[in-house]
C-alpha cells in the first residue's frame, strides 16, 4: 500500500498572465491531517480544484494513491471526499432527503448509508427539520456527512470552520479528530483560522503567491516555534551573569527593552526564579511565552514578502 496519498510534482497553473500555482511539490502521507494556510489569492483554492479534477495543471504532474496517468486519477478521485466554496445542500429538504439526493448522484447503491453517515456526524435526530433552517455548524456537518457518502479514505476541506461560532468549531474539531483516529481518513484542510489548526492538524504547508514555501510537522512546528520564559529583572546585565554563572546556560537572549528571553528551564522556572531572587534581582515579570502558528506564518509571509 502506497504510504502517500497525494503528492504534487512541480505543480503549476497559469491563469492568462497570473501565475497561481508556481512549481509545488506537496506530499501527504495516509493518517495526516494537513493544514494547507495561505492568504486569500495564495493558491489554496487553485490546488485544491487541481487534486479534485475541477481545473487542469498547465505544468506539472499530481499523483493520488500512487496512480498519476489521466484514466487512474479518475477512479482514485471516486476515494475522495470533498468540500470546496461551502457545501452543496438542497435548502428545502431534511438532512435525509441532501443525503439520499447526492448517493444517487454518487451512483452509491443501497441506502444503509444515509443513517450510518447522518449518526456519525451527529444529525440523526433533525428530522423533518430543513437544511435552511439550520445553524451554520449543522450546514457544515451535514455538507461533511456528504463528502463522507461513498466511505472516502481522502477528505478535502475548504475553509470548513469560516463563520462558525466558537461552539460550530469546536463541534467540527471533534468531528474531524473523529474521522482522522477512528475511521483512518486522510484529511487535508484550508483554513486562515490559524489559532484553531494548531489545535488541529498534525502536519502543515505554507503557500505564499502560489509557491509552497515550506512543508513541516506538528513537532517541526513546535520545535520553530519556541516557547521560553520571559523575565524582566531590575538589573538585567546582572541577570545574564547569574544565568550564566549559576544556572551555567547562555541559551537566552537580551532583549532592546532589557526583558530575557530564556530558552531553557521552561518546565521548571521556580528553578530560575529562585535562583535570581537569591542573588538579590527583583522580578517585575516573569512568564512562560512563545509563539503560536499565527506569528510563525507572518514572519514566514513576511520573510518571503520582504526577501
Amino acid at each position: 500500500m502506497n504510504e502517500y496519498v497525494l503528492q504534487t510534482n512541480q505543480l503549476s497553473k497559469k491563469y492568462k498572465n497570473t501565475m497561481a500555482l508556481d512549481k509545488v511539490n506537496m506530499t501527504i502521507k495516509r493518517g495526516e491531517i494537513y493544514g494547507f494556510i495561505g492568504q486569500n489569492g495564495a493558491g489554496k483554492s487553485t490546488l485544491i480544484r487541481l487534486i479534485c479534477g475541477l481545473a487542469k495543471p498547465t505544468n506539472g504532474k499530481i499523483e493520488l494513491f500512487g496512480e498519476s496517468n489521466e484514466q487512474e486519477l479518475i477512479q482514485a478521485r471516486k476515494r475522495i471526499g470533498t468540500i470546496i466554496e461551502g457545501p452543496a445542500l438542497y435548502p428545502n429538504m431534511t438532512a435525509s432527503e441532501n443525503l439520499e439526493a447526492h448517493r444517487l448522484l454518487k451512483g452509491i447503491p443501497g441506502k444503509d448509508c444515509i443513517e450510518k453517515t447522518l449518526t456519525l456526524v451527529g444529525l440523526v435526530d433533525t428530522g423533518k427539520k430543513k437544511a435552511k433552517n439550520f445553524s451554520l455548524g449543522m450546514k457544515q456537518r451535514l455538507g461533511i456527512a456528504i463528502a463522507l457518502l461513498g466511505d472516502p479514505e481522502f477528505l478535502i476541506l475548504d475553509e470548513p470552520i469560516n463563520g462558525l461560532d466558537p461552539m460550530g468549531v469546536v463541534e467540527i474539531r471533534e468531528l474531524l479528530k473523529k474521522l482522522n483516529q477512528e475511521y483512518d481518513i486522510t484529511i487535508l484542510i484550508s483554513s486562515h483560522i490559524l489559532s484553531e489548526l494548531h489545535l488541529l492538524a498534525t502536519h502543515y504547508g505554507i503557500i505564499h503567491n502560489g509557491k509552497l514555501i515550506e512543508q513541516m510537522s506538528l513537532k517541526e512546528l513546535n520545535d520553530k516555534c519556541q516557547q521560553y520564559l520571559h523575565i524582566k529583572v531590575n538589573d538585567p546585565n546582572k541577570a545574564a551573569t547569574v544565568l550564566e554563572n549559576h544556572l551555567q546556560t547562555k541559551n537566552f537572549e537580551v532583549m532592546p527593552n532589557g526583558s530575557i528571553k530564556l530558552f531553557e528551564f521552561v518546565d521548571v522556572p521556580g528553578e530560575v526564579s529562585q535562583t535570581l531572587t537569591n542573588q538579590g534581582l527583583v522580578i517585575e515579570e516573569f512568564m512562560p511565552s512563545g509563539e503560536d502558528l499565527e506569528t510563525y506564518f507572518s514572519k514566514r509571509i513576511g520573510g518571503v514578502h520582504n526577501g
